[in-house]
């Protein structure tokens, strides 16, 4: 009776969930007799079976101290193949490999770790209702508004992607020299926003600011009529369009013009029109790269004349980067952006290094076009290198890495494909 009790009480106890599961054979659990036990391991492994002799606590104890148990078995030690010579083994204080010799030990000690929550997915999006891919960028589209957009987003959500950032191609007819359209409160990206918000209130947006987009000289700003870019002018133009941004229900607002002092202004814009808690993240260490032709086939944004050298920064260059981080914490940046991503790893960490801020990367549409194509061409394996420069990204500094493999890759990371 007694048995039956407690074997009732297990069996209680015993969650349903049949992950963790145990089933015990209970034809064989009357009385003190030795029985076969049956386990279901959590792991779903396969069944293993457990002779017990039926002895109580003190009596295993006995034989314990009595050494009288089962041989364990033996182990072995692997042998070299042969012609493997014999060598004394070196006197080494550390052997680092000792902490990865099994799969369990190197994810025990792996120091930098990625999820999707790390990723801001970039979209492109355009006035059209079709999708048009984007020859330069596989895998990426100009996406209708009102119904691609909510799609790939859809999308993007059910792998863990929850941060987007979206950038327009605006009609042709609808720039200017001095970008008006970028602070329309009807234009593309406010409808956008005020579409995603109304359908998925729980992402984060993030919005683009800057003039190149919608300025007909496809400059980050107003051009001069000598051809210099002017930075005040610009930064009055580039304050209304946070405002409209933030307006439209923007959560994070991201000036990407290398104008100076456009973070301190943009806050006092956000500020006074009531939005304090619209955060900043500030492209702090843009460079003028070669990395970015894909993006602007994209948005057909490239400058009329010229390129962008007098504003974003020299390629060459690693301590200016200190220059513009002190600015852009003074003037109020919650975030900190170095772009591009990968070729520029030290500037990753010499922010990280040196603020407490969140420190973002941008992996660029070139780098993502390359490893599209080395993985196209067999040749890398391309979810590897996908996943490999992410997590460099990552522990190089990077809280939040913007790519176009945002999806793809938290796809890999939730065991799907």
């Amino acid at each position: 009776m007694l048995t039956t009790l407690k074997m009732a009480s297990m069996l209680s106890l015993t969650p349903c969930n049949p992950q963790v599961a145990r089933r015990i054979d209970s034809e064989k659990c009357v009385g003190l007799k030795t029985r076969k036990l049956s386990v279901i391991r959590a792991s779903r492994e396969q069944e293993t079976s457990v002779e017990s002799k039926g002895l109580s606590i003190e009596e295993c104890e006995a034989n314990a101290v009595a050494g009288n148990f089962p041989d364990p078995p033996l182990l072995t030690k692997p042998a070299g193949p042969k012609g493997t010579p014999v060598v004394k083994p070196l006197v080494l204080t550390r052997r680092p490999r000792r902490n990865r010799k099994s799969s369990t030990l190197r994810s025990t000690f792996q120091e930098t770790t990625i999820s999707a929550a790390n990723f801001v997915l970039p979209l492109f999006i355009h006035e059209g209702e079709e999708d048009f891919p984007i020859g330069a960028m596989p895998g990426c589209f100009r996406l209708g508004w009102r119904h691609g957009l909510l799609d790939e987003v859809y999308k993007a959500k059910d792998v863990g992607v929850k941060s987007f950032v979206l950038f327009p191609k605006i009609p042709d007819a609808l720039k200017s020299p001095t970008g008006d359209e970028a602070f329309n409160d009807n234009g593309l990206v406010p409808r956008a926003i005020r579409l995603l918000k109304d359908k998925y209130p729980d992402i984060v947006i993030y919005t683009d600011v800057a003039l190149d987009p919608y300025s007909s000289d496809g400059h980050d700003g107003i051009v001069r009529e000598d051809g210099v870019i002017m930075n005040d002018e610009t930064v009055h133009q580039l304050c209304k369009q946070a405002v409209s941004q933030a307006r439209a229900g923007a959560d994070i607002v991201s000036p990407s013009d290398m104008m100076d002092g456009r973070i301190g202004a943009i806050r006092a814009a956000l500020d006074a029109e009531g939005f304090q808690d619209v955060s900043i993240m500030s492209y702090t260490a843009k460079y003028a790269s070669s990395f970015y032709g894909p993006f602007r086939e994209a948005l057909d944004s490239n400058p009329r004349f010229g390129d962008k050298k007098t504003y974003q920064m020299d390629p060459a260059n690693y301590r200016e980067a200190l220059i513009e981080m002190e600015a852009d914490d003074a003037e109020g940046a919650d975030i900190l952006l170095v772009k591009p991503g990968l070729p520029y790893l030290d500037i990753i960490r010499l922010l990280r290094d040196n603020s407490s801020l969140p420190i973002a990367a941008y992996q660029v549409s070139g780098e993502y076009s390359m490893i599209k194509a080395g993985g196209v061409l067999k040749m890398v394996d391309e979810e590897k290198v996908m996943m490999e420069s992410l997590l460099c990204l990552r522990r190089a500094g990077a809280d939040i890495i913007l790519t176009y493999f945002a999806r793809q890759a938290a796809t890999v990371l939730a065991g799907m494909k």
